[in-house]
């Protein structure tokens, strides 16, 4: 049975994620948020349609008007939500395969739901699986024109023109950004050189995107162009890549990011907030500049949490979500790309330059699939860890997390030094292996 992630509901298209279980989520979101209406996007994966069916299906089923946008970027649906206060509902499983789908709900207004609307959410929705499904009611409308507004309202973020003499290669995954990006791009004055923008339903995120710049920074260094973006499949994040091909994660980009809204006095209450996978340099940087950082747990939901608790207009996750709040009510890698863009030309700086506000440390990733899910891994290695941390006193740190989603402990170390990080890394993996069984899956 499926549950609540991080970031919604995600599984095999049709296999895992049914036809019938995601109508009955559906249902179960009208009852538990009693909307008047829903607006219903999606990404390009060929389960798509027949999942928004379902949806639909299941909104009708419960009298519930919808509003129906076709493939567009989850950043698109938020908005919609927020301009026209209705609940909304995306259908993607974000950087996952074509095979994966996923389903994520914004609340009236664009916003993620509290924990407690999931929690009743997900009850009413398994008990519906024993429901019969009702005749439809609801009405569905066409409701493109949306999509329209996003469009528009980004432009207007910085003004026609702002990015004018700036190339830029983009690389829209084959997924729900390839038809927007490119025209906001432009009409803001950048020459665009476009890549992956011919999606087929199964080649999204395909040896493309924000989890494979690869390609992008090569054709950067061909193209000779300023920078690169690289978006995932629908578009609420962005990984960037300089004029010299080198990468530049989400940590650097919220660097960027957070000095020049705190040098223009526009950094409210003077702090962002990133999760506990950001890099220490980041947090090297920050200090230097004056600016206060709050640590959250990994998911963009708890960083939208952070920032209205505290107030604040910006934070994000190295994996490239990027939430400017002033303009938006969650991750938008359209949004987060064009005000990049806007401050490197408004300053005068090549990306490279900019992204030298932080110097990453070392850090390396292992992930170590378990027999079965672990709840508190470190707590499990306790004497292990504080030996490690010995080791690496202030000059770099440990996380050590059990995956919310599958049983894996991801073991995280950063170090001054690449050989301590890897030796450190190491040990606690052995450790975690000693403990619970299990092989490493991956490391880099």
């Amino acid at each position: 049975m499926l549950h609540f992630g991080t970031d919604g509901v995600r599984g095999v298209a049709l296999e895992e994620l049914t036809t019938d279980s995601v109508r009955d989520l559906a249902r179960a979101v009208a009852r538990v948020l009693s909307p008047a209406a829903v607006i219903v996007g999606r990404d390009t994966r060929e389960s798509g349609e027949v999942l928004e069916r379902a949806v639909v299906d299941g909104l009708a089923a419960e009298g519930v008007t919808v509003h129906l946008l076709g493939v567009a970027p989850t950043p698109a649906i938020a908005f919609a939500s927020e301009r026209h206060g209705h609940v909304a509902i995306a259908l993607t499983a974000s950087h996952n395969p074509w095979t994966d789908n996923g389903v994520k709900v914004f609340a009236a207004g664009g916003t993620k739901l509290t924990d407690a609307q999931q929690i009743e959410i997900e009850r009413e929705w398994h008990a519906l699986s024993t429901e019969r499904p009702a005749v439809a009611l609801g009405a569905v409308h066409d409701a493109t024109a949306m999509v329209e507004e996003y469009v528009e309202h980004r432009i207007g973020v910085v003004g026609a023109g702002s990015l004018t003499r700036m190339r830029v290669v983009i690389d829209c995954a084959n997924g729900a950004m390839h038809a927007v990006a490119v025209r906001v791009l432009e009409s803001l004055g950048a020459e665009v050189v476009a890549m992956n923008t011919e999606p087929n339903g199964r080649n999204i995120n395909d040896g493309c995107g924000a989890t494979v710049p690869g390609p992008l920074a090569a054709r950067v260094v061909s193209d000779g162009a300023d920078l690169g973006i690289a978006f995932d499949g629908d578009g609420d994040r962005l990984i960037a890549v300089d004029g010299n091909g080198s990468i530049v994660d989400g940590d650097h980009l919220i660097a960027i990011a957070a000095t020049d809204l705190s040098d223009r006095g526009l950094l409210r209450n003077k702090g962002v907030a990133v999760t506990v996978m950001t890099n220490i340099g980041f947090h090297r940087a920050m200090r230097d500049a004056g600016v206060d950082v709050v640590v959250t747990p990994v998911g963009d939901r708890n960083v939208l949490s952070a920032l209205e608790e505290h107030d604040y207009v910006l934070g994000g996750e190295q994996s490239g979500h990027i939430v400017h709040r002033a303009h938006a009510t969650t991750g938008d890698g359209l949004l987060a790309a064009v005000l990049l863009m806007e401050t490197l030309r408004r300053t005068s700086r090549s990306l490279a330059d900019a992204a030298g506000v932080m110097t990453s440390y070392p850090q390396v990733l292992v992930n170590i699939r378990t027999a079965e899910h672990v709840t508190n891994p470190a707590a499990e290695i306790e004497t292990e860890m504080e030996r490690c941390e010995a080791v690496l006193g202030e000059d770099g740190r440990i996380l050590v997390r059990a995956s919310g989603t599958e049983p894996l402990v991801r073991v995280m170390v950063e170090a001054a030094q690449d050989s301590v990080a890897l030796a450190v890394a190491g040990e606690l993996s052995s450790a975690i292996i000693a403990r619970f069984g299990g092989q490493i899956e991956g490391s880099h």
